[in-house]
Order: C-alpha cells, then sequence, then structure tokens
C-alpha cells in the first residue's frame, strides 16, 4: 500500500428534523422523525482513493423506493418521509483497499393517527330494541409509533377503572385491528350512560406530537346502519347506455356514510357519486361487474348491499367443419356425414339465440339436418347443424346467425360453403423460402403456402424453444400464412412452426410446416472504444478481438489512423489482431481504428491514443484542511494526488482555475511542478483570502508536453469550524455563534457574551474589563456576571468545538503532536474567584486536572496565557469560571487561539505593577505550561 493510500472508513451524520438520537448498544444510532418531516443523512468518509458510496436498506436491498438519486450519493434525501419508510439504513463505502466500511442508522417514524370509536353490542342481545337495558362496547382504536394509550371521558368527567360501578376499561384478549385498542363496556344502559364520550390517543407529545380527540354521542337511538338499494339485480345494459346505481339509507344513528365500491377495486375514472347515488355514464363492457353500496356509522358492522352490471355483447365469431367423425377420413364425401359448428362469445349467455340458413334460406331441425344448441362436450356459446347422409343438393351455403334477446345489439353472421370443392387444409413452405438468411435490422417474411377450402387461420409459434414471438406472444395468428417481422434481431435465429387452427376452417389434425431463419449480423468486437495514454517515446499496443460473427468465416480487417490505412488482412486461426506503435511520436496520437468486416457488414474497434495527462484526484480525508486566516476571509489547504503520473510524459505544471460559486468569471494561475511525481505523492497548494461564507469551485488540470490534461473540479465550502483544523484557530467573540463554543450543560451557570459599550457597570464598577482585548468598547468579549443569585463557588464552563488530532504517521499516533493554546483574561475585582482551562479528550471517562489556573485579583489589565498540550485524540478544551466570595468578581476571557507545534516566543514573566496582585496557579506535571502575561491597552 502506498504510504498516502488508506482503506475507507465511514460515519454517519444527520441533519434536519430528528426528535431525538440516541446511541444502541454495538454503536448503532437511533433516529427518530416525525412522520411528513424530511429525513437527511450524510455519509462521512474518509480513505484515499476516493471511497465509492452506497446507501441500502435492510440488509443490502434498494427497493425501498427511496430516490434513486440519493442512492450513490453522501447524502441520503428523504423528503415528507412516511411510516413505511422507517427501517435501518446502510452507508457502505469501498475503494479497493481492505474490507468496505458499512455504518448503519436505524430511523424510527413516529405517528399518531386520528382515532375511531366504534359501539358494539354483544350477539345474543341483538334481536331485542338496540341498547335499552343492555350491554354497550366502545371501542378505541389509533395507528401510531410508539405505542399510544387512552383516556376515556364522559362529558368532562374522566372515566377510569373502578370510578364508576357500571362502566369497566380493558384491553381485549384478541384483537385483529391495528394498533392497541381500549374497550369502554356500559352494563346495563342507564340514562347517566347517554352522553358525550370522548377517547383521547396520547403518545405523550413525543416528537411533538399532540394528542389526538375523537367525540362519540352515545343515545337511545344509537343503532347501527342499514340500507336499501333501488336496482335491480342483475342490471342488464347495452354498450353506451348512462347507468344510475340508487342506494337509501334506511336506518341508523348517527347517519350513516354512503359510499361505493367495485368488484376491480377502484371505480371507472369517469363515474359520479352523489350521495348514495353512482352514475356510470356511457358504460363499456370493461366497466361491467359487481358494485356494492357500503355504509357506516361506526355502529356495529358496515352494511353493504350489492347488484352486478351486466353489458350485453357479442363478439368473436368463428366456426369450424367436421368431416365424417365416424370414419378416418379428413375429405367431404357424398353418403357421409358433416358437421357444422359455429361459436361466439355472448353477454349474458342465457340471451344468446342461434339461427341457421341455406342460401339465405331460414332452416329447421330435421331427421338429417340436426340443429343442436351449446353442445355439453363443447365450449358454451356454440351450435351445430348436422348433415347426415351427405347429398348434391346439400352443396351450399349455410350461414350461422347470432343475436341477443331484446335487441340493441348487432347480429353476427357466419357464412360457411359446402361443396365439392370443400377440401381440408394442407401446408406447403415455398421453394427458396426455408432456410431465410437476412441481415440484422432488416425486415423478413415468412411463409407458408395454404391450400383448401375455406382457408384456416395460420398460426405461427417457435419450434425450437419455448419462447415469445417478436410481438410478445407464444402465438401469432395469420389469416394469409405470412409472419411480418420488422427490425429483425440475431435473437430471433432459429425454427418457426406454421399451423392450422380448427377455427374457421377444418376441424382435422393440424397441419404444419418448419420455416428457418438465419440472421447474419457484423462481427461484434472489443474493445469498442478504448483511451490509451503513453508519453513520446514509448510503444503502444493495441489488441482488437472478435466475440462473435455471422458468417463467422471470411473475416478480414484493417488497421487505420484516421483516414490513412496502416494495415490490413485476413484472420486465420485466431480471432484477434493486434498493432503495434514501437515509439510513439508527436504524429502518432490521434484515433485508430480496426475494422472487422463479414458479408453482414463491419464492427469496429476504436483506440484513442493520447499524451493527455490522466485527471489529479482531490484528497479528502484530510483533517479539515479549513482554517481562519482573518475574521472576514479563511483559507484552505488543497491536497491532490495524481492519477497514473509515469503512464504519460512528465507533468510540468498545474493549471488551477477558482470561482465563486454562482459567478462566471474563473481566475487562474500555473502552479509549477519541480521534478517528477509518482504514484500516491500528496500535492498541496494553499488557497488563501477566501472571503467567508462564500464557497468557491475549484478546477485543476495536469500540463504536459501533450498540452492539458483531464481536469478535475471540487467545490470547496465554507463552515464554521465544527471540526476545525489545528493550523490556525482563532476565536475573538465578535459574531453571535462564538465560533461554535457552547455552554456546558452542567454547570451552574453560563457565560455572557458582551461588549463594554452595551455592558451596565453601573452596580458593580469595580470589576471586569472597559474594553475589549484590543481596547474597542465596540468589540465584545465572554465574561461570568457574578452578581445576584449567583453564589459563592458557584461555575460557568464555556466548551469549544472538538478539534481533530493530526498524526504525523497515519497510521497510528506514536507521538503526539503539540498544540500551542492561548488566550486573554481579565481578573479584576476584589471578589474575583478562579479561572481554570482544561483539556478534555474524546473518550476520557475521568477528568483531568486543570492544565492552567490562576486565582484572585490580577488588576484592570488584559493579559495573556499559553499552554502546551499533546492530546492523543480528538479534544476540547474547556475555560471554567468560579464565582468568588462577592460581586466584584466579573472574569472576562476574549481572543482564544489555538496553533500547531509548541508555545513559543514567551517573553519573560513581567508584572509592571506597583503592588503585584496576589494569585496561585496550578498546573500538572503531565502538561507542559508556559504562561505568559501582557499588558493589554486601557
Amino acid at each position: 500500500m502506498l504510504s498516502n493510500e488508506a482503506p475507507p472508513t465511514v460515519r454517519i451524520v444527520h441533519s434536519g428534523h430528528a426528535c431525538n438520537v440516541e446511541e444502541e448498544r454495538h454503536t448503532e444510532r437511533v433516529y427518530t422523525i416525525r412522520e411528513g418531516e424530511t429525513l437527511e443523512l450524510t455519509c462521512l468518509v474518509t480513505g484515499h482513493p476516493r471511497p465509492q458510496i452506497r446507501w441500502t436498506k435492510t440488509a443490502g436491498s434498494v427497493s425501498d423506493r427511496f430516490q434513486d438519486s440519493s442512492v450513490f450519493n453522501e447524502t441520503l434525501h428523504i423528503s415528507k418521509i412516511q411510516r413505511h419508510q422507517g427501517g435501518r439504513y446502510y452507508c457502505k463505502a469501498e475503494n479497493g483497499l481492505g474490507s468496505p466500511a458499512i455504518k448503519s442508522i436505524r430511523v424510527d417514524v413516529y405517528y399518531l393517527d386520528d382515532p375511531l370509536v366504534t359501539v358494539h353490542q354483544s350477539v345474543g342481545e341483538a334481536k331485542e330494541q338496540f341498547y335499552y337495558e343492555r350491554t354497550v362496547f366502545l371501542r378505541c382504536v389509533a395507528n401510531s409509533n410508539p405505542p399510544v394509550r387512552y383516556s376515556w371521558h364522559r362529558g368532562r368527567d374522566v372515566l377510569s377503572q373502578g370510578s364508576d360501578k357500571g362502566v369497566e376499561i380493558y384491553e381485549p384478549f384478541f384483537t385483529q385491528l391495528q394498533g392497541e385498542t381500549k374497550i369502554l363496556k356500559l352494563k346495563n344502559l342507564r340514562p347517566q350512560d347517554y352522553a358525550n364520550y370522548s377517547c383521547i390517543a396520547s403518545v405523550r407529545n413525543v416528537c411533538g406530537i399532540s394528542d389526538r380527540n375523537i367525540v362519540f354521542k352515545l343515545t337511545n337511538k344509537t343503532a347501527s346502519p342499514s340500507i336499501k338499494l333501488l336496482v335491480e339485480d342483475p342490471i342488464v345494459v347495452n354498450p353506451g347506455q348512462t347507468v344510475s346505481l340508487v342506494c337509501i339509507s334506511t336506518g341508523g344513528e348517527p347517519n350513516p356514510t354512503l359510499s361505493w365500491v367495485s368488484s376491480s377495486d377502484s371505480l371507472p375514472e369517469k363515474s359520479v357519486v352523489k350521495g348514495g347515488t353512482l352514475t356510470l355514464p356511457a358504460i363499456t363492457s370493461d366497466e361491467a361487474g359487481v358494485y356494492s353500496c357500503v355504509a357506516s356509522n361506526n355502529v356495529g358492522n358496515p352494511a353493504k348491499k350489492s347488484t352486478t352490471i351486466v353489458v350485453r355483447a357479442l363478439k368473436k365469431g368463428r366456426f369450424w367443419i367436421t368431416p365424417d367423425p365416424y370414419h378416418n377420413d379428413d375429405n367431404i364425401q357424398i353418403g357421409r356425414e358433416v358437421k357444422i359448428s359455429c361459436q361466439v362469445e355472448a353477454t349474458p349467455p342465457e340471451e344468446l339465440t342461434f339461427g341457421w340458413l341455406k342460401n339465405g334460406r331460414a332452416m329447421r331441425s330435421s331427421e338429417r339436418m340436426v340443429i343442436t344448441q351449446t353442445d355439453p362436450d363443447i365450449s358454451p356459446g356454440t351450435t351445430n347443424l348436422d348433415i347426415i347422409d351427405l347429398k348434391f343438393t346439400d352443396f351450399g351455403t349455410y350461414t350461422c346467425v347470432a343475436a341477443l334477446k331484446g335487441g340493441g345489439i348487432p347480429e353476427i353472421s357466419i357464412d360457411v360453403n359446402i361443396s365439392s370443392t370443400t377440401v381440408p387444409p394442407n401446408l406447403t413452405v415455398p421453394r427458396g423460402k426455408s432456410p431465410l438468411v437476412v441481415r440484422e435490422g432488416d425486415t423478413v417474411e415468412l411463409e407458408c403456402l395454404v391450400s383448401g377450402k375455406p382457408k384456416p387461420i395460420i398460426l405461427w409459434s417457435r419450434a425450437d424453444k419455448e419462447v415469445p414471438m417478436p410481438d410478445g406472444s407464444l402465438q401469432a395468428e395469420s389469416y394469409d400464412g405470412v409472419l411480418r417481422i420488422v427490425n429483425v434481431s440475431r435473437e430471433m435465429s432459429g425454427s418457426y412452426r406454421c399451423q392450422t387452427s380448427q377455427f374457421n376452417g377444418f376441424n382435422v389434425k393440424p397441419r404444419e410446416a418448419v420455416v428457418e431463419l438465419i440472421v447474419q449480423y457484423p462481427p461484434s468486437v472489443e474493445p469498442v472504444l478504448l483511451e490509451m495514454r503513453q508519453g513520446l517515446g514509448r510503444p503502444v499496443a493495441m489488441n482488437c478481438r472478435v466475440l462473435r460473427a455471422h458468417p463467422s468465416r471470411v473475416l478480414r480487417y484493417e488497421w487505420r489512423l484516421g483516414n490513412r490505412l496502416l494495415h490490413a488482412g485476413h484472420f486465420d486461426q485466431s480471432d484477434e489482431t493486434e498493432y503495434t506503435v514501437k515509439s510513439l511520436n508527436r504524429e502518432g496520437w490521434g484515433e485508430y481504428t480496426c475494422d472487422v468486416n463479414n458479408e453482414a457488414g463491419a464492427g469496429r474497434c476504436t483506440f484513442l491514443v493520447t499524451g493527455k495527462a490522466y485527471p489529479p484526484e482531490f484528497y479528502y480525508d484530510t483533517y479539515s484542511p479549513l482554517w481562519q486566516n482573518r475574521p472576514t476571509v479563511y483559507g484552505f489547504k488543497l491536497q491532490w494526488t495524481q492519477m497514473n503520473p509515469n503512464t504519460v510524459d512528465r507533468i510540468v505544471a498545474y493549471r488551477l482555475g477558482i470561482r465563486q460559486t454562482g459567478l462566471q468569471r474563473w481566475w487562474e494561475q500555473e502552479i509549477p511542478v519541480d521534478g517528477t511525481i509518482t504514484k500516491g505523492e500528496l500535492n498541496t497548494h494553499n488557497l488563501t483570502e477566501l472571503i467567508k461564507p462564500a464557497a468557491y469551485e475549484v478546477r485543476l488540470t495536469p500540463i504536459t508536453r501533450f498540452g492539458e490534461g483531464d481536469s478535475t473540479i471540487r467545490i470547496i465550502t465554507y463552515s464554521a469550524p465544527v471540526n476545525p483544523h489545528l493550523r490556525e484557530f482563532h476565536c475573538s467573540f465578535e459574531e453571535e455563534p462564538i465560533c461554535m463554543f457552547t455552554q456546558d450543560k452542567n454547570d451552574d451557570f453560563d457565560w455572557t457574551r458582551h461588549s463594554a459599550a452595551t455592558r451596565d457597570t453601573k452596580y458593580t464598577p469595580n470589576t471586569g474589563p472597559s474594553d475589549d482585548r484590543s481596547g474597542s468598547k465596540q468589540g465584545f468579549y465572554m465574561y461570568i456576571e457574578t452578581s445576584r443569585p449567583r453564589k459563592e463557588g458557584e461555575v460557568a464552563r464555556l466548551v469549544s468545538p472538538f478539534f481533530n488530532v493530526v498524526p504525523k504517521n497515519p497510521y497510528g499516533i506514536a507521538n503526539p503532536p503539540a498544540y500551542c493554546f492561548s488566550f486573554f483574561f481579565h481578573m479584576y475585582g476584589k471578589h474575583i474567584g478562579t479561572l481554570n482551562a482544561f483539556l478534555r479528550q474524546k473518550g476520557q471517562t475521568a477528568a483531568e486536572g486543570p492544565a492552567w489556573s490562576l486565582s484572585g485579583n490580577q488588576g484592570d489589565r488584559w493579559k495573556q496565557a499559553k499552554v502546551s498540550i499533546h492530546p492523543t485524540a480528538s479534544f476540547q478544551v474547556v475555560l471554567e469560571g468560579i464565582r468568588g466570595p462577592g460581586i466584584e468578581g466579573d472574569i472576562a476571557i476574549d481572543d482564544v487561539t489555538l496553533e500547531e507545534g509548541e508555545c513559543r516566543d514567551l517573553p519573560p514573566i513581567n508584572l509592571r505593577s506597583s503592588a503585584p496582585p496576589t494569585s496561585t496557579h496550578i498546573w500538572p506535571l503531565s502538561v507542559t505550561l508556559a504562561m505568559t502575561f501582557l499588558w493589554g491597552r486601557r
């Protein structure tokens, strides 16, 4: 592994509308969010090369419909999250080094639906007068997460178990309803039981979800719903008619709500529901089915009544001729029997009627002409005409006429000719039509010649494998024996079967034939496109390989650079060809092609040979390269490695482009490169004078003798130093966020941000600063206010953000780095207590003693303290002020600084005061201390 390569690590951070985030065992985090809020999880990764990131849910599945654009980004964003989207989300990072890094977070979606109250009566008592001296049950249910709690009220009175002898409150032993339920049992109804009952569902304001309430009014008239349909069942209509279904409520208190449902799950789009009336304008056959009216008032079970709409229709007329079924003969012969069958699909089937005509005249059933309808041995909707002892006079045209009783639907008539020329079918493939050889992309027609009278429908299917036809069906119908395939592909090669259908033809053993289809296609080659980068004077070898082709013989290749022919030949035993440039020169840069030809066309390998440098790769897992330069500007340490630097000529410089996001103009400069860059070598460049809090787009382009290489672009975003790099951290408390310092939640009171211009010192004139450390009365600082109600010994702690330790060796901290922590303090007043500075390291269980401590009056001066610290893990610094015995004890701090390296340039301690103040200094031996008092301006 190269020195700058590192396997991936990953952690998940969140933003947005979390109600709570807590750690569970095995470091899993649980993120609680309210339904409808926005979930935003960000995957922070380290590792070089930059790891690829993927979000999955529940053991690697991406099927849970969170946005595809989020799956491969650092940030997973789900707006208006729904309850089904809760679960465990995984962030996986991999860069090919070591094992992938995976972290998970469990998302718990909280919600509370409106409760629902339903009223029931025991079954054994339902025949009596409803609710009169009977036992009634009120059930309350609400879906929720976390589990819901219920409370019952009668009017304004709270009902609880034991509060009323006529009332019981319990949970059912069995329930099929989702969610928890609470049942209120009213035993032998009394007059006072007729009242308003309210069920309050509560999740105790978790996630800010307020209680939900529903009221049910119980009276001596309360009853379950009953309804009546003012329509027939079934309703038989013609297509195009407007159908109205009317449903009325005949009972129920409170008034039931009426709704309509369909057996097809949803009502037709054009349907109109108004009250209890459902209107279906211009009805079609697809809209036939069962329609149900449902009435509900949450008392007892909903009432439901249904009717069936039947849309009358006739379709799919078919016929077939069966020669003498008692003799094994497919021909029609005089003296033998012939059966003519006719079939249609009718709705409703009981309205179907058939009639037979011979040469246009109506026929009746007789001993020799037997007419039957709906033969039980064949499918419904069928009529047969049996001609027994066929005579010459029986030749003619027989017409089968199908109709529906009542009219309104057009008849279907089918003509069948019986004559001496009526012969069974025969199938042949025309000469030269099998095998058929075509080229991929052509249109082809497969043909079977069918003879016989009448001509049957031809069914086409694949004969060599169970795969669909080109149109997606298993069989394709053809009335002329031709199967037409547009834009034929190589997968369509194979055998196709043409077969007679018994419908619209003879009911005899099917005739069939097979057509072979051969699809020729040009050679498939690899690589289709390959970019090859090489330095001048070096060899370049290009290889083009044939994967498949039809026909596979007579393959010829041609190598070209642009339009210039370089080399040509035929394939012999091998399926690949190679072309080598022995020493690349400038004229050798360009696009090389290798065309491989057969009878169907050409396949092409393309090689783009350049000396173009590969793009640089920005080094992301540096320890926060952002640093504070001055109050209005910031700096950024740009770091990158070069992808495959030895492949091309030496990189002589980089072109750096930078522009503020949202602006058009780029500012550019060249960064010269001395010497040769090696693979994995870390390159750096400091960007300064970046304006807070603007973000910048940075473009980096390598330059070689070839010219400019591929560019890489990244965005630099300014953020307040949550994890500041310790190149230099400076905070003068001039802005309200106070540099991400926070107040300790476990202290007695807080530090206060103020300026001398606004601080009221009327009551305590002999304590605290009269200006900030720079001497400005408008400048801000932090101080502890020791006036009442503060008491002696009470503590205020100000905690810095976390700082990352930058190890000199990225794989361990053998020698902890040093940092210089400094700040200015003002400790003036006769009641001054103590000011302590602590080092708090991540993972530390017990607090160590102060790294610096000072007590007592130090005079009306700003002074500076400096401490060298040697943390071994991410750390914070804590400034602790302790109140002294009285109100003249205000302690102030300003200009807190943290820099890399030991504290240097320490002038000797010089207290230029005529009466040196009393003070005590405490520091542990484990911490190197250097402290300087510098007199400030008054």
